[in-house]
């Protein structure tokens, strides 16, 4: 189930999650002419493709919602054109967020596409979703949005050995038998199942 903090409106964006800088955002003409409406229900297809029930999905943006989570129409462009897609995958809450163009439809647009692209790999045997999908394992709250490999003091790029190791030296001090708490040895063991997903999806696994 959805954390109850992430919400359709105002936009929940994830934690840990590069925001892009405005004057670095693309421009919309490398789009079609398209709408709010019309790419959340492209993106809600993309997901029901996956197998994802429409229950288990927050299409979360900075534009005011209706009762069934769906943007109203005709609404002024907001100043933060990010959109974040929570949902659940096979037990696991997961997230896609993209804030590269200059208007919510068009960061719309570009999810659904990279959720197709994913689907695709299922379709030609490459690997399955959630080796594609293991990267994008929301980081839990209490992680404060830091991201794993900052988190285990490792490089974005460690390996499965070295993850191990950074845990068993941070259990010498979070492990509540020594000198941690329970809230800290949570912590560590919920980041370290992050970081797993994260390298066996990055690794084909």
């Amino acid at each position: 189930m959805i954390r109850e903090t992430v919400t359709a409106w105002p936009l929940s964006w994830p934690a840990g999650w590069p925001r892009t800088a405005p004057e670095h955002r693309g421009s919309h003409y490398h789009f079609r002419a398209t709408t709010v409406f019309h790419e959340v229900q492209e993106v809600l297809l993309q997901l029901r493709r996956l197998g994802v029930h429409e229950r288990e999905i927050v299409i979360s943006t900075g534009l005011r919602v209706k009762p069934d989570g769906i943007p109203y129409s005709k609404q002024p462009r907001v100043e933060d054109p990010g959109a974040a897609v929570w949902f659940m995958l096979h037990g696991s809450e997961r997230v896609l967020a993209c804030d590269r163009w200059p208007r919510v439809e068009h960061n719309l647009k570009a999810i659904a596409l990279h959720i197709s692209a994913i689907r695709g790999q299922e379709r030609w045997g490459v690997g399955s979703a959630d080796q594609a999908f293991a990267g994008f394992v929301a980081l839990p709250e209490q992680a404060g949005g830091m991201p794993w490999w900052e988190y285990f003091g490792v490089g974005p790029d460690a390996t499965e050995g070295e993850l191990h190791r950074a845990y068993r030296e941070s259990a010498k001090v979070d492990h509540p038998d020594v000198c941690g708490t329970r809230e800290r040895w949570d912590k560590l063991d919920e980041m370290r199942r992050v970081a797993l997903a994260a390298i066996r999806g990055r690794d084909g696994r």
